[in-house]
């Protein structure tokens, strides 16, 4: 199943670049790349969702293609952004295949290739991060372009950022001193990230929490939960709005027609057995792309499985740009230009599948290890291999679960286990799982029924282990190489971050006063400690 990326040039596509400047020569198109922070691809009204409003991103997929099935590699911020601007699996990426990592000085990305074929390359909001880029040709590497920061607005609440997305953007429209150039603009919005103000879904966004339809079944339904779910529903309706007023600016400037427009989001909701795991609310992406242009028969939904690894080749064969120009190693995924055009797609057996990993995200278990696992979805069915299934998915107790963002919903399923009510929830997004997991996830989106058990499904099972492990022996995971384990060896972006556990452990350090992310009530000693 390998598709190779092949080198159109700006002549080679033909249909997809018919605008003329006045010299009649061909314009390459402009790109939008809109990246939300943690949302979940269930919560766009395209896909269904009632109780969270996106006219901007349903009307971007009514005007060119909806993609059903697009996956992450990796479902955490700095590994998926990491896959994205490499076209690379993040196990293929050595340390950029953590969160929270030096990126490598030998990683080329798709950004820095544009830049070289003549694009103007620049960003606002987040670009990618957490984590060092490093440096290149004697200054700070620019991963996502020059940074557009400076205008700011009041937030819908006080806890979103300040950033004027749609502003930044204007202002880097007006100040090209080349409007003959391409352009590619990379608008990392931070929302829904946590942290959220609490009641603000239903106080400023004017919700009520009976019309959440469905809370899913691995956290308790209660009215803590669902105002959890509103005031992150509220963010994501923050991102579109910024979204629509960007789109606005560029059919005012005549642009739109020739701008390739991509919206999706990093990984899913920052909630527990959610961000940072295998399952479909963690890796399960939005995407759509609107393209007046270049896209044929628009308003189609594509079913077929795509990958982030695939957005690069798709953006450098769009450009007309070859990426080994620019010192990118080989991209494993295929473009999606077919897909958008409509036509015969070269690259068809690779969207029979996605694979998924994960290797180290946030610290906080003995030796700084992290919690390693290889998947497959094809057909239906989503396979995990749990590699280390001894430890804890979601992080130790004593460091806070740190693999869990810090929420009201985390917060309620500690309290119902500490109680003695319920530790049903816990279990399922702090306890131990089984070294291998297997999902019929069209009928168990929520990946509660482990069928590795079932008789009937052991040749399936059989089957996808053995088509996951021989493709990633073949791409050259360290985990099917027998050094695995230097991905718990690579240092964070900064010193000061390693041995959380052994120094909490040992007295040395207090660690909610080491994190922002992760509340005092998430420790297991925080009481005994507050008290004494």
């Amino acid at each position: 199943m390998r598709c190779d990326f092949v080198f159109w040039g700006a002549a080679a596509l033909g249909g997809l670049v018919p605008v003329h400047g006045q010299d009649n020569t061909m314009r390459r198109p402009n790109i939008l790349f809109c990246i939300a922070d943690d949302a979940a691809w269930l919560h766009f009204g395209a896909y269904g969702c009632q109780w969270v409003s996106t006219p901007v991103f349903d009307s971007v997929a009514a005007r060119g293609v909806l993609f059903e099935n697009c996956y992450t590699p990796n479902a955490k911020s700095a590994p998926s952004r990491a896959s994205l601007l490499t076209g690379r699996y993040s196990w293929q990426l050595g340390e950029a295949g953590n969160h929270i990592c030096h990126f490598p000085e030998d990683a080329g990305v798709f950004t820095e290739a544009l830049e070289e074929a003549g694009y103007d390359v620049a960003f606002t909001g987040k670009g990618w991060a957490p984590g060092n880029p490093g440096m290149k040709n004697g200054r700070r590497r620019q991963l996502t372009g020059e940074a557009w920061q400076n205008r700011k607005l009041t937030p819908p609440t006080s806890e979103m950022l300040a950033t004027d997305y749609a502003a930044n953007f204007s202002d880097f429209l007006s100040s090209r001193e080349d409007a003959s150039r391409p352009w590619f603009f990379w608008f990392g919005c931070r929302e829904p990230h946590r942290r959220y103000e609490y009641g603000s879904g239903a106080a400023k966004g004017g919700r009520t929490t009976g019309e959440i339809d469905r809370v899913p079944a691995f956290w308790p339904d209660n009215e803590t939960v669902r105002n959890d779910m509103l005031d992150y529903g509220f963010e994501i309706e923050h991102y579109d709005r910024q979204l629509g007023l960007m789109l606005a600016r560029l059919e005012e400037l005549g642009e739109l027609d020739n701008t390739l427009v991509i919206v999706t989001s990093d990984n899913g909701m920052p909630f527990p057995r959610a961000k940072g795991t295998q399952y479909e609310y963690a890796h399960h992406m939005p995407l759509a792309m609107m393209w007046p242009q270049g896209v044929n028969s628009p308003g189609r939904r594509e079913a077929v499985y795509v990958s982030f690894v695939d957005i690069a080749p798709t953006i450098l064969e769009i450009a007309g740009t070859d990426p080994s120009a620019a010192g990118m190693a080989p991209l494993p995924g295929g473009s999606l230009v077919p897909l958008l055009r409509n036509e015969a797609d070269p690259c068809a057996a690779l969207r029979e599948r996605a694979l998924l990993g994960r290797e180290r995200h946030d610290n906080g278990r003995p030796g700084d290890q992290g919690y390693p696992i290889r998947g497959i979805v094809r057909d239906g069915w989503l396979y995990l291999c749990n590699l280390k299934p001894w430890l804890l998915p979601g992080g130790n107790p004593e460091t806070g679960y740190r693999d869990i963002d810090s929420s009201p919903t985390k917060t309620a399923i500690l309290q119902l286990r500490r109680s003695g009510q319920d530790r049903r929830y816990y279990d399922l997004s702090m306890g131990q799982r089984p070294a291998e997991e297997l999902y019929h996830v069209e009928t168990d989106r929520e990946c509660l029924a482990n069928r590795i058990g079932d008789v009937s499904c052991r040749i399936l099972a059989d089957s996808l282990r053995a088509e996951l492990f021989r493709t990633l022996r073949e791409q050259g995971d360290p985990r099917m190489t027998g050094d695995g384990d230097v991905f718990d060896r690579y240092p964070y972006d900064k010193p000061g971050k390693d041995s959380v556990y052994e120094r909490t452990v040992s007295g040395e350090i207090i660690p909610w006063e080491q994190s922002n992310w992760v509340l005092p009530t998430d420790y297991e000693q925080y009481e005994t400690v507050k008290n004494n």
